[in-house]
């Protein structure tokens, strides 16, 4: 039997999300990679264990998230049933629709028939009458906006989900589902998309401040590169990593000198504030005051604690901001 930590709440940061009623964790916990087949149950729910006693209340999913597809939400649907009946209501639970999901010309994309019916599929996996979040994973060129947008409006006002968010939509349709969103009662909490040291897209190409200035709030996943802003690959590729093994979402060949000379460079920076560089990359993402949470990935208790180090990281200085900033010039 699973016993809560009584003091989960004591050392964990809650930010504001935009300008809703919602506190996030600063990191939240990803179930992108590590909470399928490939990994043994236990190992998966000692993940989810570890970050709830931590104070991590947002658990961040994808209908497609495995592997298989649909795996992680069933796995976290169990646990849920087993483990966290009583805290249902501690926690924030968010899914989402757009992505490959099965045959046909609806399996697939942002029509109104894929996100209720890849909704109704996830809520049965996760074994819930609501989600807390329910984001369009991606833009879709072909589908009408008013077309997708209403349909998230219509799957808050079922009961199905108490917000909606966007993930990595562009600007101009961001701006548009903000207004529409906001226009029809049902504003967009939330815009996830990559932000970290090596990509700051969103930072340079207004994302950041578009969701601000709409009132919703924004959360980075992949705010390590897959594994690239730690120290796993300060000297090289090991024989164990996931470029060795699973090359899919990290390849080879973007190790170039160029690169592990920017990883070193920023890894004498975190040496001498004292922490990791996974500690520095995260802490620099949180620096950012539009960031309401870092989604984390985690394939070990002990590894998600690592992270975690980050809530303690020291102010960044002037000085520091700018040797990062021409480190990555």
């Amino acid at each position: 039997m699973y016993t809560a930590n009584p003091s989960r709440y004591t050392h964990m940061q809650y930010r504001r999300c935009g300008r809703s009623g919602v506190l996030l964790p600063a990191l939240s916990l990803g179930f992108w990679h590590n909470f399928g087949c490939v990994t043994p149950e236990e190992q998966s729910r000692a993940i989810v264990r570890a970050a709830f006693d931590a104070g991590i209340t947002h658990f961040d999913l994808a209908n497609n998230y495995g592997p298989e597809p649909g795996a992680a939400e069933e796995r976290l649907g169990k646990f849920l049933q087993d483990d966290f009946a009583s805290h249902r209501d501690e926690l924030f639970i968010a899914t989402k629709a757009a992505y490959d999901m099965w045959e046909g010309p609806y399996g697939s994309w942002a029509s109104r028939k894929h996100l209720m019916a890849s909704l109704d599929q996830s809520l049965r996996r996760l074994r819930l009458d609501y989600v807390d979040l329910f984001y369009c994973h991606r833009y879709d060129p072909e589908t009408p906006l008013n077309e997708t947008l209403q349909a998230l409006v219509d799957i808050v006002r079922q009961g199905k989900a108490l917000y909606v968010g966007l993930s990595r939509w562009p600007m101009e349709a961001a701006r548009f589902g903000y207004d529409y969103l906001c226009q029809h009662d049902v504003p967009c909490l939330i815009y996830q998309g990559r932000l970290n040291l090596f990509d700051q897209a969103p930072k340079t190409d207004g994302i950041l401040q578009a969701a601000a200035t709409a009132g919703a709030g924004f959360i980075s996943f992949s705010p390590l590169a897959q594994g690239l802003l730690t120290d796993r690959y300060l000297n090289g590729i090991p024989s164990d990593s996931r470029i060795a093994h699973d090359p899919r979402f990290l390849k080879a060949e973007a190790l170039t000198p160029q690169t592990m000379e920017r990883i070193r460079a920023l890894n004498k920076i975190a040496t001498a504030r004292g922490e990791s560089l996974a500690s520095t990359a995260l802490a620099w993402i949180l620096h950012h005051k539009e960031v309401t949470s870092v989604i984390i990935g985690a394939s070990s208790p002990e590894q998600l604690h690592k992270n975690l180090a980050c809530l303690q990281s020291p102010d960044f200085s002037d000085e520091e901001l700018a040797a990062i900033a021409a480190i990555l010039t």
